[in-house]
């Protein structure tokens, strides 16, 4: 068995889903688009712009992607997060920078503990929303 993240772009995020994937892999160490298929014209879900299934890779990992310009009533929750660990400070500090800014949010910030916020599992924790909607949290582990 295999089980592996989903991320369907609906809403306001219908028609991002490739430039999505496309900064993904371009700022994660290994990232790799495995492959991109697109609806064809008149196919119910979307047109021939959006992503109908899409699967890539961040450092071994695989996401499947998807989009839909069907009026869903839901869209991506903080909920449900992609979560970084790693021992390097400077990765995980870029990566919480690139994914936090232009039109990112900012939940936890991403700081050194001193006793205060300390969730009590690493020497830094953060937690962002990317421009599109996913939610990032990152740990720096010893």
């Amino acid at each position: 068995m295999k089980t592996t993240t989903f991320l369907t772009f609906v809403g306001d995020q219908c028609g991002k889903a490739e430039e999505a994937i496309n900064f993904y892999t371009s700022i994660f160490p290994n990232g790799k688009i495995k492959s991109i298929i697109k609806y064809s014209k008149g196919e119910a879900g979307g047109t021939p712009e959006l992503i109908k299934y899409g699967v890539f890779t961040l450092n071994g990992t695989d996401y499947m992607v998807s989009e839909s310009n069907y009026d869903h009533a839901w869209s991506f929750t903080p909920a449900v997060s992609i979560f970084i660990s790693d021992n390097s400070d400077d990765l995980i500090q870029t990566l919480f920078e690139k994914l936090s800014s232009n039109g990112g949010q900012i939940m936890v910030p991403l700081d050194s503990y001193k006793g205060e916020g300390d969730y009590g599992f690493g020497k830094r924790f953060g937690w962002c929303e990317d421009k599109y909607g996913i939610s990032w949290q990152f740990l720096l582990s010893e």
